[in-house]
């Protein structure tokens, strides 16, 4: 009974995805082929549609163990009817290749398909497609220190001016500027819980810019 039921959940989503490729099939019509036929070579050259391969497999061997646990008293019917099932299924995989056809060349009109595959099968356009990923890879550590570097640059420069100010300030009314620290921070000074402000006539301790940027 289990069998079953699951075989009849799967016949539904199967209708539902007929359904959705019928609808599609009808927007079809209205591309010209040869329009589709460029969106099918950008396909290709960009390898669109590669890490889909692994859908029917994983798929199969998902069905399998599921089946297997539920009937455990038929694997070996259980393995070889969904691997016969799967193999007939594969030559679906073109249905995949239709509906991004398709969905490419809603985007893109036909000579702009044909420079994109130009440019990536070309020598330059493989090797981005080769080398994309390291390269992502080293942009993202770069930004990292590149983040670092300005956090703390701007904690520097911050915490710098505003004790400029805060010392002009006071200067000008007569007052004594804060001790300033290395990097032109002010410098920091025990004070007591709540946090007092400085004694009249001083400038106050700017606090919170003297942290170290992770």
């Amino acid at each position: 009974m289990k069998l079953i039921n699951r075989a009849r959940r799967i016949a539904a989503v199967l209708a539902a995805s007929a359904f959705v490729a019928a609808a599609s099939q009808a927007y079809a019509q209205e591309i010209a082929e040869s329009h589709l036929a460029a969106a099918r070579a950008t396909i290709d050259a960009v390898n669109a549609t590669d890490n889909y391969d692994v859908i029917l497999p994983a798929a199969a061997q998902t069905l399998k163990q599921e089946l297997i646990q539920q009937n455990p008293d038929l694997t070996e019917v259980i393995i070889a009817t969904v691997d016969e099932k799967a193999l007939g299924l594969a030559g679906r995989r073109a249905d995949l290749e239709r509906e991004a056809a398709i969905a490419y060349a809603k985007i893109f009109s036909e000579a702009e398909l044909k420079a994109i595959t130009a440019f990536y099968t070309s020598d330059a356009g493989k090797k981005l497609l080769a080398s994309g990923p390291i390269v992502a890879r080293e942009v993202v550590k770069a930004a990292e220190i590149w983040q670092r570097g300005i956090s703390r640059d701007l904690a520097t420069e911050v915490g710098k001016q505003i004790s400029d100010i805060v010392d002009a300030q006071v200067k000008a009314a007569g007052g004594n500027p804060a001790p300033a620290q290395q990097d032109g921070a002010a410098a920091p000074a025990p004070a007591p819980e709540g946090g007092a402000t400085a004694p009249e006539g001083e400038a106050p301790l700017l606090q919170g810019l003297d942290a170290p940027i992770e």
